[in-house]
């Protein structure tokens, strides 16, 4: 696989508003729930605790910057695949260990609906509006020798 493959499969695009509404509005509640586990840090070791994870504090943290750095990404729409697997990852370990300990809307509810968004940004990628298409555009036009691709104004979808 060639770079410029690669940079398409990671940065590409196509779709269009709908992924644009799905990044955002997810984006915003990781971003929500990441900051919560600093805001009350002591109440999610305490949960973490409880699902019997290792070393909570520390998980807390670990998942606490994973959502919020995942979430500023996908409401920026940059490296969206790349956030919405670890997202994903993320909300499959809170349906296991959540969902199998507590059950309850956030873990049996939330959760799936948000891994099956992350599916759908892992399809579609960033859609409307987002970082990842100038970002290829650029490294296109510098892959292939001419700045004319990186330099289309207007232009937020590869297609």
């Amino acid at each position: 696989m060639r770079l410029d493959d690669l940079a398409r499969l990671v940065l590409g695009s196509r779709g269009g508003l709908v992924a644009l509404v799905v990044r955002v509005a997810t984006g915003v509640t990781f971003i929500a729930f990441g900051a919560s586990k600093f805001i009350h840090h002591g109440k999610e070791t305490a949960t973490f605790a409880r699902y019997g994870l290792p070393f909570p504090s520390t998980f807390v943290i670990v998942i606490g910057l994973l959502e919020l750095g995942c979430g500023i990404l996908l409401v920026l729409g940059l490296a969206t695949r790349l956030g919405a697997l670890s997202l994903a990852g993320d909300m499959v370990g809170a349906i296991a260990n959540g969902g199998r300990v507590d059950g309850g809307f956030l873990n049996l509810v939330l959760a799936p609906v948000l891994l099956v968004a992350m599916l759908a940004l892992l399809r579609l990628g960033g859609g409307r509006l987002a970082l990842d298409g100038p970002l290829l555009a650029r490294l296109q036009g510098q892959s292939q020798g001419g700045p004319e691709l990186a330099q289309r104004p207007g232009r937020f979808l590869p297609r």
